[in-house]
C-alpha cells in the first residue's frame, strides 16, 4: 500500500458523536476537562464533523482510568523535596460505528501528560496541571482514531 495523503478513515465514517467521558479517577470534574479538550481538537484536526448521537457514524467512548504524578525535579537543597513534576491521565477509548455497532477501535490504551512546578500546595499545582494534560490526552485520542486504520 503506498503513501496516502489526508485521512485514512474509511468511507462510511465521517461524523463522530462524543458523549460525557467517564471518570473512574478520584479526580472531581476530570471528565468534564477531558471531554471539552476532545471535543475542541475533533474541531481543530477537521477529519471529522461532531454530530448527535442519532446522527453520527461512530461513537467515541472513554473511560478515564488513572491520574498519577511523578517527581521530575528535585531541590538542590533538599533531595527529598520535588519542584517540578510529570501529571498522567489515563484512559481507554472505543470507537464503534453507531448502526453496526461494530467496534472499529476496542479499548485502546491513551495518556495524556503536563508537566508542571509545585507552586505553593500540591493541590493547587495539580489543578493547574489538568487543562494541559487534558489537553496532550485530547491529542492521542484523535491521534488514535484517525491513523488506526
Amino acid at each position: 500500500m503506498g503513501y496516502r495523503l489526508g485521512t485514512t478513515l474509511p468511507p462510511d465514517i465521517r461524523s463522530v458523536y462524543v458523549p460525557a467521558f467517564e471518570n473512574r479517577t478520584r479526580e472531581p470534574q476530570l471528565e468534564a476537562e477531558a471531554t471539552q479538550a476532545t471535543i475542541r481538537e475533533i474541531q481543530r484536526d477537521g477529519t471529522l464533523r461532531l454530530a448527535s448521537a442519532d446522527d453520527a457514524d461512530a461513537i467515541l467512548t472513554v473511560v478515564l482510568t488513572a491520574v498519577s504524578e511523578e517527581s521530575l525535579r528535585f531541590s538542590r537543597d533538599a533531595t527529598d523535596s520535588a519542584e517540578e513534576y510529570r501529571l498522567q491521565i489515563e484512559g481507554e477509548m472505543s470507537l464503534v460505528k453507531r448502526a453496526t455497532g461494530e467496534r472499529i477501535i476496542d479499548s485502546r490504551n491513551v495518556q495524556g501528560r503536563a508537566v508542571f512546578e509545585f507552586i505553593g500546595d500540591m493541590t493547587s499545582s495539580r489543578q493547574a496541571a489538568i487543562p494541559e494534560a487534558s489537553q496532550d490526552l485530547a491529542r492521542a485520542i484523535v491521534s488514535a482514531f484517525v491513523e488506526h486504520w
